[in-house]
């Protein structure tokens, strides 16, 4: 997640020729413009009112522009995680060796998983109450998508590629695979193998850690998350190839996910375990055609969202190679984790703020899952144009401290930095 500079003085048919370093604007500026993007979606989750009574994405309750609201968010963690992949890669262009690496992806990777279980975690529920221990969103697959990473950066770029795509590709031929669920407190937990699978590949599980001990809620299985990253790492090898040559492959790899995405949703006979159906009118079809499963993430979901980063890369690539892309979005790109982390607080406190402001009870939003919905009023929440209003403002609030952080990296090279 850290933005890199690369050499120009890798060696073959399609390498640059040497030249000084350049940093990857645009990949700051994609992961920036996402970024930006996922506020909507955790704002939404604490302001709208919908949010407490139904998935936006359900096409009996949902309207179009409610739905896009969360659709467009689903390109976030998909791009999110297969650039940590690509910044690991670019590690190595940079001339950082094996070793080094992994080192930083293990530390890196332990890290993020134990902000995942105590300032994110803190920060989205606002209590302690430890008896729920954590959320396991995106930074936990990234954190141990990094440790797994860590231990095999020293297998060629092409075989972990393999890897990762073999995982993409074919997991969800394990959707059939389901293991009996936590009937809930004063029950027997799942046994060890149960929880693993969990952990693994079947996503929305609430289960205790240990016999009586805290819960925690599966929202990010492993599958296929570390294979998105195994193959963003091995993508950052076409950043030492002559940029002409690489416009070119980014452009039709994207292209052709994108062409992939509509083949097989159309035959939808693999890639999504929820099929598509014509619905009461053309706009709504759409929305069931486009309507892929994040949890976990579908063979269709990855080609429909990275497919289209890649072609963003492609497009930009002539630009940033010659002037660099600047502007907001390129800045927030550089300190991913410490906006991240900042969003949680802004988005939940604003929240709390406007039920205030309204008269409205507010002592559900301290609560963990499940309470936290349960004891949600029926009068729970704003307007969906509410939501919006206080995305904008919060971008602006975490603008100008992203800004004053990116500063203070630029000035200094203090090692803990590279952790946030």
């Amino acid at each position: 997640m850290t933005t890199v500079a690369v050499p120009r003085t890798a060696a073959g048919p399609m390498a640059c020729p040497a030249r000084a370093l350049e940093r990857v604007q645009s990949i700051d500026f994609v992961r920036g413009v996402v970024m930006v993007v996922m506020v909507l979606d955790h704002v939404r989750d604490y302001v709208h009112s919908g949010a407490f009574r139904f998935d936006p994405t359900d096409l009996a309750q949902t309207t179009v522009v409610l739905f896009m609201t969360r659709w467009v968010t689903h390109y976030c963690a998909p791009i999110f995680v297969f650039l940590a992949g690509a910044g690991a890669g670019l590690q190595t262009l940079r001339g950082k060796s094996h070793g080094e690496l992994a080192e930083f992806l293990l530390t890196r990777g332990i890290w993020l998983v134990v902000l995942e279980m105590t300032v994110i975690r803190i920060c989205s529920w606002f209590n302690v109450d430890y008896r729920f221990l954590s959320q396991l969103q995106v930074i936990w697959a990234i954190g141990v998508s990094m440790i797994v990473l860590a231990a095999l950066v020293r297998l060629p770029a092409t075989v972990l590629a393999v890897i990762g795509l073999v995982m993409i590709a074919g997991h969800n031929l394990l959707d059939g695979i389901r293991v009996a669920t936590w009937a809930g407190p004063g029950t027997p937990a799942p046994d060890v193998s149960a929880r693993l699978w969990m952990l693994l590949h079947q996503p929305g599980q609430f289960f205790p850690v240990f016999e009586n001990g805290p819960t925690v809620f599966v929202i990010y299985p492993l599958i296929p998350w570390v294979g998105v990253m195994m193959v963003g790492y091995a993508f950052a090898q076409v950043y030492a190839w002559e940029s002409a040559a690489r416009r070119r492959f980014l452009l039709r790899l994207g292209l052709g996910s994108i062409a992939a995405f509509i083949v097989l949703r159309a035959i939808d006979v693999y890639g999504d375990p929820a099929p598509w159906h014509v619905q009461r009118n053309a706009a709504f079809t759409i929305l069931s055609f486009i309507n892929t499963t994040k949890y976990p993430p579908s063979l269709l979901y990855l080609l429909m969202t990275l497919g289209p980063a890649l072609v963003v890369l492609g497009l930009l690539e002539t630009r940033s190679q010659r002037a660099s892309v600047t502007g907001p979005f390129v800045m927030l790109g550089r300190v991913p984790l410490f906006f991240y982390l900042l969003q949680w607080p802004i988005a939940h406190g604003m929240s709390v703020a406007l039920n205030l402001a309204a008269g409205k009870q507010v002592g559900y939003l301290f609560h963990s899952v499940p309470e936290f919905y349960s004891l949600a009023p029926p009068d729970a929440g704003f307007d969906l144009w509410v939501a919006y209003v206080c995305w904008a403002i919060a971008i602006a609030i975490l603008f100008v401290l992203c800004r004053w952080f990116a500063g203070v990296k630029q000035r200094r090279r203090d090692w803990w930095l590279a952790y946030l």
